[in-house]
């Protein structure tokens, strides 16, 4: 999958190095529930467990080649959060010098694409930590919307000192932006 500026690919453990140069910034692995990556090493043992995947992609930034970020889904079963048999939930993360630049936005469109029109899924669930709304202000352009609920997620990196705002995409509706 890719648009203009991204390409949406697997993780090779090759990325490691440029997976740790980003994922060890302590301002972006906290923000989306794990800890900074302490070395290379760790970061090739995520490649190779945590994203070695058919449904959990790096965000290539086309110009350098690098991958800048993650993205991906979870089926019923994997979720964080309590989803019905025919949902997903969708996740991601973003380099912090692509921040503020659409990138998420971008690529979490793809993601929404293929999870409803390859995949066959009807509603799509996202979730944030409240202290970072950055990220919710992403699913909303792409056409998440509050469902007044939030949930504490104790097996993520400070997931019990801070609750999870739940948003909802359904198959059927169509975004005005």
């Amino acid at each position: 999958m890719e648009t203009e500026r991204i390409i949406l690919r697997p993780w090779h453990d090759d990325d490691a190095e440029v997976l740790f140069k980003y994922a060890s910034d302590p301002d972006v692995g906290p923000r989306a529930g794990w800890p900074p990556h302490q070395s290379v090493e760790e970061s090739l043992h995520i490649i190779r467990t945590i994203f070695h995947s058919d449904h959990i992609w790096a965000i290539e930034w086309k110009e350098t080649g690098e991958p800048i970020g993650c993205i991906g889904y979870y089926a019923y079963g994997e979720s964080n959060i309590d989803i019905g048999k025919n949902d997903a939930e969708t996740g991601y993360w973003i380099a912090k010098p692509y921040w503020n630049q659409g990138v998420c936005t971008e690529a979490l469109n793809m993601v929404i694409d293929y999870c409803f029109h390859e995949k066959g899924f009807q509603t799509l669930w996202c979730d944030f930590f409240i202290d970072n709304p950055a990220s919710g202000r992403v699913m909303e352009k792409c056409g998440f919307y509050d469902t007044g609920k939030m949930n504490w997620c104790s097996h993520l990196y400070r997931g019990d000192e801070r609750p999870v705002k739940i948003m909802r995409r359904d198959k059927d509706v169509t975004i005005n932006n």
